[in-house]
């Protein structure tokens, strides 16, 4: 009996340890107690991640949220990257997002705006959610829209999208081709037929044709 309590004690030491070093390998990431129920019950991850934010090794960014505090001598406090934030909203739901709108196109180069609020498709439900000062929109949309998550052609898609199909340009191509590398170069071929068709010709274009 004694040797079991000893046990059981100790128990949210080495969880606090087991979840130190799984930040420490990400330290820009975001973190949510679904993240590590493997090795320890929900109760004693709570604990653990109350335990390690009261010591300062973690700071809540939002209900269910955690990430490593990092700062800047310039800058100051630092606080998450955005798309480690949709990571953890899509691990803590088993969710699959899709960067949109200007974010999307933010992300392959075509907008140098960084938006105020980042809009990702989901084969979730459709909610608005605010971490570490940061709006995200989650929309849910069809199977078709998601094909491609993950892949850097669901990121084209939805980029030339936004810019719809009047506005895009070579200046706009020549944007997008000196962001793609040799090797997404077949994907966009692979999956060009996941996207609209005005959208799966620019693909196939920027696939096929010589530099």
């Amino acid at each position: 009996m004694q040797r079991a309590h000893h046990e059981s004690s100790s128990a949210p030491a080495s969880l606090v340890q087991t979840i130190a070093r799984k930040i420490k390998a990400d330290p820009g990431g975001v973190f949510s107690p679904v993240d590590f129920v493997g090795p320890g019950n929900r109760a004693a991850v709570d604990q653990a991640l109350s335990r390690m934010t009261s010591k300062g090794e973690l700071v809540r960014i939002g209900r269910g949220f955690y990430s490593k505090p990092r700062s800047h001598p310039l800058l100051g406090d630092l606080v998450p990257d955005a798309y480690a934030i949709a990571r953890a909203l899509a691990g803590k739901g088993k969710l699959r997002l899709q960067p949109s709108g200007a974010y999307a196109a933010n992300l392959l180069g075509l907008s140098e705006q960084v938006p105020m609020k980042l809009s990702f498709l989901t084969d979730g439900v459709s909610r608005t959610v605010r971490l570490a000062g940061q709006e995200i929109t989650l929309k849910h949309t069809t199977p078709r829209n998601m094909a491609a998550t993950g892949r850097i052609s669901g990121l084209v898609i939805q980029a030339l999208r936004y810019w719809k199909q009047n506005n895009v340009n070579p200046e706009l191509l020549g944007k997008l081709k000196r962001h793609l590398k040799p090797r997404d170069r077949a994907i966009l071929l692979t999956d060009a037929p996941l996207a609209p068709a005005w959208i799966g010709r620019i693909m196939r274009q920027i696939a096929t044709e010589r530099d």
